[in-house]
């Protein structure tokens, strides 16, 4: 008998609750797609700020070419008038140099690909929340019907329905936000991996350096210097 009783108080109270959702399922939804709005306009904003660090690093690369540039013509001139000690300096300014570039290379690579992903994401995000306007509108419309004409009352489980339809797009979009996170979790996490393997393979000796060395670069110089001559 108490088990009974106790049932019967979780079935009225489940009932009260489903009665108020239905009631302020409206006002319930509206709130919801003003914090999806919301969410979509940070969105943006994390957008325009990995564009704005990817021009950054943009200009970066193309003065650090300008450097190498200028180095390499004076480490030449060295070269020529017999300035080993500064030849072989400037070779190594230009060595560290191309590493910087190397690695801004794959910061901008890097940049375009999580720029393209987040594109995507709004203009997905940006379509759903649209559909879900134009859901909440009807829903307004259908609810101002329902007041005016107490036959809809028999109707009143539709209102559930856009709500329940509402809850699981809402749903599905927070899921496909941790998927992307989590795929893109994965990707750096064996990127990141795969090259801690391969730079304690180079400095094992294993295979060519990662890095330019000076001797690499004189080489090189020499090599344009006599082809000149």
């Amino acid at each position: 008998m108490f088990n009974s009783i106790l049932t019967l108080i979780r079935g009225r109270a489940y009932d009260a609750e489903q009665a108020f959702i239905d009631r302020n399922a409206v006002p319930l939804l509206a709130q919801q797609i003003r914090e999806a709005a919301s969410a979509i306009q940070s969105a943006r904003r994390a957008v325009a700020i990995a564009i704005a660090q990817n021009e950054q690093e943009k200009n970066r690369h193309a003065a650090i070419i300008g450097r190498i540039a200028d180095l390499e013509t004076r480490a030449v001139a060295a070269l020529q008038k017999g300035s080993e000690e500064l030849a072989r300096e400037a070779a190594e300014a230009i060595a560290q140099l191309e590493a910087e570039r190397d690695a801004s290379e794959k910061a901008q690579a890097q940049f375009t690909q999580t720029i393209g992903k987040l594109k995507a994401t709004v203009r997905t995000s940006e379509a759903r929340l649209q559909e879900l306007q134009r859901g909440e509108r009807l829903a307004r419309a259908t609810e101002q019907t329902q007041k005016l004409n107490a036959a809809c009352d028999d109707n009143s489980g539709l209102a559930t329905l856009d709500d329940a339809e509402e809850t699981l797009a809402r749903l599905q979009a927070y899921q496909s936000r941790c998927e992307i996170a989590a795929s893109a979790m994965k990707e750096m996490d064996a990127a990141s991996r795969q090259a801690h393997i391969i730079e304690k393979l180079a400095n094992a000796g294993c295979g060519a350096p990662l890095d330019p060395s000076a001797d690499d670069v004189l080489t090189r110089l020499r090599e344009r210097m006599n082809s000149a001559a």
